[in-house]
């Protein structure tokens, strides 16, 4: 494995390590960010299954904005999770951010997450 790779895991690993410490039971919005598109679960770790979850790769996300690759599209999937979550019964998360910094489209997604009635 390459060293950024190595580096990579390991901050990830020790974010989602704080998470834990901190979560208090929650469930963990998780995302994925990729070149192309952006990917986020809403986990319950102690029951260990997704809740919910939602990508720029789905039909309702690819017909109104223009690339998965950028932050208008990241907004539209924290709109759709927030809905999605709370039909679920989830109001309160964590959010992980896999070891990204919290900037662009992770900011867009959560912002657009936290306007669709999910607290974190």
């Amino acid at each position: 494995m390459s060293r950024e790779r190595i580096r990579s895991d390991r901050r990830r690993a020790r974010v989602r390590r704080h998470l834990r410490a901190a979560a208090k039971g929650r469930p963990r919005l998780s995302v994925f960010r990729s070149s192309k598109n952006i990917y986020v679960q809403v986990i319950d770790d102690e029951a260990g299954r997704t809740v919910a979850a939602a990508s720029t790769l789905e039909a309702a996300v690819k017909g109104e904005v223009k690339t998965g690759a950028d932050t208008a599209a990241a907004a539209k999937v924290g709109e759709i999770i927030a809905q999605r979550a709370k039909e679920a019964g989830v109001t309160k998360v964590i959010f992980d951010r896999g070891g990204r910094l919290y900037h662009g489209r992770l900011k867009a997604l959560a912002d657009a997450a936290r306007e669709g009635g999910l607290e974190f």
